[in-house]
């Protein structure tokens, strides 16, 4: 993989807490900062077309997204979203040509320590270069087909649907 195509929607991995009462926002997209920092080995560009918490996500963003990746040249697409309907956003994203994309995000913001962020981004850049044309989610050091995977949230994880 010589270009990685980011298309940042929001959700948690960039969410911005401002007091103890939980009141956030969501802030700029924090993948590029991470990639600067980790030094990794291919170029990259982020398209934020959105800020949103993924439970505020509509049909119509999920069309955008949607076109949005399939109007990038570059093969290999991640998508940082929230986690909440990620599962419903990788449905819609089923059948686009010519494109392998992972989903992923974070259970906890990327500014927090401790984070899962970083280690859900490096997963899902690793499944990027390996896996077939397809949509994917990396979560929880797996990369789950988003048709065989839901959100357990009372566990706070993603595990086989079933």
């Amino acid at each position: 993989m010589q270009h990685l195509t980011i298309i940042s929607t929001g959700g948690t991995i960039d969410k911005v807490y401002f007091d103890d009462k939980s009141t956030y926002q969501i802030g700029a997209p924090q993948i590029g900062e991470i990639l600067n920092n980790i030094g990794v080995a291919f170029t990259f560009d982020v398209i934020p077309i959105m800020r949103k918490d993924s439970l505020h996500i509509t049909d119509d963003d999920r069309d955008l997204m949607r076109r949005t990746i399939e109007a990038q040249p570059h093969r290999h697409v991640l998508v940082t979203h929230g986690t909440d309907t990620m599962v419903e956003t990788a449905h819609k994203l089923q059948g686009i040509a010519g494109k392998v994309i992972v989903l992923t995000g974070a259970l906890n913001p990327a500014r927090f320590q401790g984070s899962d962020a970083v280690f859900n981004i490096g997963c899902a850049v690793g499944a990027l270069q390996g896996l077939v044309d397809g949509v994917y989610i990396a979560m929880n050091g797996r990369i789950w087909d988003p048709l065989r995977v839901r959100k357990n949230r009372d566990a706070n994880r993603f595990e086989a649907q079933g």
